[in-house]
């Protein structure tokens, strides 16, 4: 008898977040997503992708996710160029265990802070972090589960009972997806560069360069434009015709090509319903 090679199951990506509430659109630096879970948390898998996010040995983010506290970023050529990674567990598990990222200037303010007032520093930053949210998320953190009303969400994020932890992201990661306008008015999600790389046919390193400095890249004749919004990339692919209308307006008018082409896109009727569809969504 012929035996008949079962093939190798492929392993589950690890689902981090199954409920999201977008604020990357409020001014910095509360501009932040809040990716939150109801499931059990898979330490590992969670310590790993965190670790790999934000620049953390490993080791030290699973020591992190278990105990709490704070990741100083090191000095390079004895100057400091980050802030600090921490992880707030509430000692009376009154809240879900939350992570986050200062920056150079909060955490200076967190160490201010700190010795202004005799606290921990894991405690100062956690006051610095939350003291800059939009109000609105203020006012669904200081709510059991963010205030959801469990009666609307899906079965499956539901069953999973109350919030298990909260990642305050700036990223751009697999777990959670953006938002590109493209030149038939599509609005196409993708989670991570490798996957925008792909969507556009660039290398991942032209992917990197243009989501994180902003600016344009020709791809085929067309163009892709990314405008950086309070550390967010907003991105918008045109067509040729596009394009070339957005160079000679550049040409006439004296603009920059990135003026030049938000002038065609807010003209372009189909790239405004896009822009309509992604404010609908969040503006992810």
């Amino acid at each position: 008898m012929f035996k008949i090679k079962k093939k190798a199951d492929k392993p589950k990506p690890t689902i981090l977040y199954n409920v999201i509430e977008d604020y990357s659109e409020f001014d910095a630096p509360g501009n932040v997503t809040a990716c939150a879970m109801t499931q059990q948390e898979d330490l590992p898998g969670h310590a790993k992708v965190l670790s790999e996010s934000y620049e953390v040995p490993l080791e030290t983010m699973t020591t992190l996710l278990t105990e709490g506290g704070v990741y100083v970023y090191p000095q390079i050529g004895g100057l400091l160029t980050g802030g600090l990674f921490a992880c707030f567990i509430d000692p009376i598990g009154g809240t879900p265990k939350q992570t986050f990222v200062l920056d150079l200037m909060q955490f200076a303010e967190a160490e201010q802070l700190a010795r202004a007032r005799s606290l921990a520093l894991p405690d100062a930053a956690f006051q610095i972090f939350t003291r800059t949210l939009p109000e609105e998320l203020k006012g669904k953190l200081a709510q059991k589960n963010l205030g959801l009303d469990y009666r609307t969400l899906d079965r499956a994020v539901a069953k999973g009972g109350d919030i298990k932890y909260i990642d305050f992201r700036k990223d751009w990661s697999p777990h959670f997806k953006r938002l590109c306008i493209m030149p038939d008015g599509r609005l196409v999600e993708t989670g991570g560069l490798e996957e925008f790389a792909q969507l556009h046919g660039i290398t991942p390193a032209q992917a990197k360069a243009l989501v994180e400095q902003g600016g344009t890249l020709e791809v085929n004749s067309e163009i892709l434009a990314c405008q950086i919004v309070n550390g967010q990339p907003a991105v918008a692919r045109f067509t040729a015709k596009n394009y070339l209308k957005a160079k000679e307006l550049a040409a006439a008018k004296g603009l920059h090509i990135m003026d030049a082409l938000s002038e065609v896109a807010y003209s372009d009727p189909v790239m405004m319903r896009a822009l309509a569809r992604k404010e609908l969504s969040g503006g992810r």
